[in-house]
């Protein structure tokens, strides 16, 4: 018997772990993966792109046997190891949907974006002022000291800017932009008086404070092998982070290889009482009790469990008696792009491998509706010193040929976006009634795609940001609208959703199931709407209110 039991050990996961821990709980944490212990565990970490057999890229086999994760971008030679392959964890598709999963503990938090901008209240009111979806149940008043909780421990770079769109954090010192990066922010600034262009928010420590340096981790090396596993801890994980810091109380006890079958409801309780977890070597099913239960298990896993854990009580999935239980999922649009040349600046080059961009706040629909669209989007600058053209090298062999190719190209500047997406009850996940994965658990059947509101988005930022680009002296801009399936994002929401009436959401204010309030949901299952914002940090706070709302809530009997 536990004290509590977390599901999942990636973001959200290890901040509940971790809180529950230092509060003095013993947590249980179930992952359905291997153990990754940090450093260990990071095999590729240090090696030289010629110590790669095809020096860092996917082979057609693997390719051929992975086509839905092989489209990711982190997934290559050096990081699959991180990554769920196509075969061991299948789903059915009803509609295209690109599925990244990483089984392990720690989960994606090792190879997540790392990008952490605050929401606004903007996010939080636009779905009741504009009426595209239920309103939020919290503001951003509830959730700033959260905020600012968890920056101050993961460690967040960036800027205080003043921006009502990008709330200040409690933040490390930025990376600097690169002049190009410099230049474009200094010709928005000039061009447009509704634009800003900020230094990039990133878990990533630039100068450490004591309070990492007492997790083991140290400075960011600025070699942008993030997705490797850090072995400085230069970006915050699960593996780096919070879990250890858990492991330091006592209280924690990690089990990997734990495939979560369902929540186990106690009728005469009116609550949860454990989960069952299905060995994933074994086969083997053994039940795990606990007080209260944090669910974070990546939001489609997340949405699974919980269709899963049936009852008399919840025939429809635990908590589901309104049945919106994996409805309106929604996801982030990463679709298009713009960029080009950008004359200049020949005499510099770049410091290090910076691994984040800078970022322009998003200016669409925040005070009122202007668009013929609703949401808004948020736009990632980047800039580099291109390769050497092999057309204009003077000579074919020789040093003068060598000395060519270590002169750099021109510099290269662009955008691209994350837009909110509108959540639809025709977007869902469910269970297959025939098929089962190799656990004998239904296989999920996803049912997601964009719409034409998403379409009119896309339309607007290459517009805008080809606009932008121009006025900032780019050449030969071209943009890109790659219309890829929903998934790629990795950035899933939604399903399990907050509110404050039971009749429409399955979460109340404190991510407690309304009809089961022993359970909390924290990941990405318990957005209500999406902003435009990169949510990762979001997690972090509401899996740490909840933590400390539950041992609240314990203390007085309540659960």
């Amino acid at each position: 018997m536990y004290d509590a039991i977390v599901i999942g050990s990636g973001i959200s996961g290890g901040w509940a772990a971790k809180e529950l821990c230092d509060l003095g709980l013993k947590t249980l944490v179930l992952e359905r993966g291997r153990n990754i212990e940090h450093i260990k565990d990071y095999p590729t970490a240090t090696m030289n792109p010629w110590d790669f057999p095809h020096r860092g890229e996917n082979t057609a086999e693997i390719i051929k046997e992975n086509p839905v994760v092989s489209k990711c971008y982190a997934f290559t030679e050096d990081t699959r190891q991180f990554f769920v392959k196509d075969p061991e964890h299948p789903y059915v598709q009803e509609k295209p949907f690109d599925w990244i999963r990483g089984y392990q503990v720690g989960g994606k938090s090792i190879t997540w974006g790392r990008a952490c901008q605050r929401w606004s209240d903007f996010e939080f009111t636009s779905p009741l002022r504009f009426g595209y979806a239920i309103d939020w149940p919290i503001r951003y008043k509830d959730l700033a000291p959260w905020y600012g909780h968890v920056e101050r421990f993961a460690g967040i770079c960036g800027s205080k800017d003043g921006l009502e769109a990008l709330p200040d954090g409690d933040y490390l010192p930025p990376f600097e932009m690169s002049c190009v990066e410099a230049d474009i922010q200094q010709k928005i600034r000039a061009n447009y008086k509704d634009r800003f262009m900020v230094h990039s928010r990133w878990a990533h420590l630039t100068k450490p404070n004591q309070i990492h340096l007492d997790q083991g981790r140290g400075q960011c090396q600025a070699r942008d092998l993030c997705t490797r596993g850090c072995p400085f801890g230069g970006y915050f994980s699960s593996v780096s982070s919070t879990l250890p810091w858990a492991k330091k109380t006592g209280n924690l006890t990690i089990r990997p290889f734990s495939v979560v079958h369902s929540i186990i409801y106690d009728e005469s309780k009116q609550k949860a009482s454990g989960v069952r977890v299905i060995d994933s070597n074994t086969k083997e099913s053994t039940d795990f009790f606990a007080k209260v239960i944090f669910v974070n298990a990546a939001c489609l896993n997340t949405n699974l469990i919980l269709l899963n854990s049936t009852s008399s009580r919840f025939p429809n999935g635990l908590g589901n008696d309104n049945g919106l239980l994996g409805k309106f999922m929604a996801f982030h649009n990463y679709r298009a792009s713009a960029g080009g040349e950008y004359p200049g600046f020949e005499d510099r080059y770049i410091y290090g491998r910076n691994p984040t961009n800078p970022i322009i706040a998003n200016y669409r629909n925040m005070h009122k509706k202007d668009t013929d669209y609703l949401g808004g989007f948020l736009t990632f600058v980047w800039s580099h010193r291109s390769a050497a053209a092999m057309d204009d090298l003077t000579d074919g062999i020789g040093s003068s040929y060598k000395k060519d190719l270590t002169e750099p190209g021109p510099w290269m500047a662009g955008m691209f976006m994350q837009g909110e997406t509108i959540p639809r009850e025709s977007n869902h996940v469910k269970l297959s009634k025939d098929l089962k994965d190799p656990w004998g658990i239904p296989q999920l059947t996803t049912s997601i795609d964009y719409d034409e509101n998403a379409d009119k988005m896309v339309l607007d930022f290459l517009t805008q940001s080809a606009e932008m680009l121009e006025k900032a002296g780019c050449k030969n801009i071209h943009t890109q609208d790659t219309k890829q399936a929903p998934g790629l994002d990795i950035h899933e929401m939604g399903g399990c959703r907050m509110g404050r009436d039971p009749k429409d959401s399955l979460l109340n204010e404190w991510n407690q199931l309304h009809h089961c309030k022993n359970v909390f949901v924290t990941d990405g299952a318990c957005m209500t709407s999406t902003g435009n914002q990169s949510p990762s940090i979001l997690y972090m706070a509401f899996a740490a209110r909840a933590a400390h709302h539950a041992v609240e809530e314990m203390k007085k009997g309540n659960l």
